[in-house]
């Protein structure tokens, strides 16, 4: 027996939901939507400077991949790709996921985003995701078993690193000119100067 298909739009903002409803949901067109804790968050689509950061980021993590090759396997974006927390009701989808390992050959498409896991998720800070991006996200991807946490915030010019240790997260703070290396990429070094430089003044 089919059951009819759940249709969400702006007006949906807030609404309590579950992950298998808000999975099977068709969105108006114009909005991004996550599920966070059971609860509808619609987002505007991105802005020029918000793609601007993406798009420096994504290119740094693209001519690292290319000069070091099998160090890291897929880069995807936020339409690419989601992080899916079942016990939380939790459906988010990051700005930027780093795989470095292959998705599981045994897995097949409808458990994919529940058990590979990115170690490294970044998320580029806008007004309307700024409560869910310090507050919520990194609890969700702690639990998730990302490694390394990035949110970078063009207004306060910084990025806040959340560092897995010890089961817990471990947080450093990083301005330029100076730039952040990270064990999980070893050898790669994010300019951040160059990042901020891209969304223009």
């Amino acid at each position: 027996m089919s059951t009819a298909t759940i249709s969400i739009g702006p007006g949906d903002h807030g609404r309590r939901m579950t992950l298998d409803e808000f999975e099977h949901a068709e969105g108006e067109q114009g909005y991004l939507y996550e599920l966070g804790r059971g609860v509808i968050a619609v987002i505007d689509v991105p802005n020029r400077r918000h793609l601007a950061q993406v798009q420096a980021i994504r290119d740094q993590l693209h001519d690292y991949k290319k000069a070091h090759p099998g160090r890291i396997d897929t880069v995807a974006g936020g339409g690419e790709c989601k992080i899916f927390l079942q016990d939380l009701d939790s459906e988010r989808h990051p700005d930027l996921a780093v795989y470095v390992t292959a998705a599981p050959a045994n897995v097949d498409d409808d458990d994919l985003w529940s058990t590979w896991i990115p170690e490294l998720l970044i998320e580029i800070v806008s007004p309307s995701s700024r409560n869910r991006d310090y507050q919520e996200k990194p609890e969700e991807y702690l639990r998730f078993g990302v490694k390394e946490y990035w949110i970078i915030d063009g207004e306060k010019r910084e990025l806040l690193v959340h560092r897995r240790t010890r089961g817990k997260w471990k947080e450093a703070l990083i301005r330029p000119p100076a730039k952040h290396r990270t064990t999980v990429l070893p050898d790669f070094a994010l300019d951040l100067a160059a990042v901020f430089a891209a969304a223009g003044p």
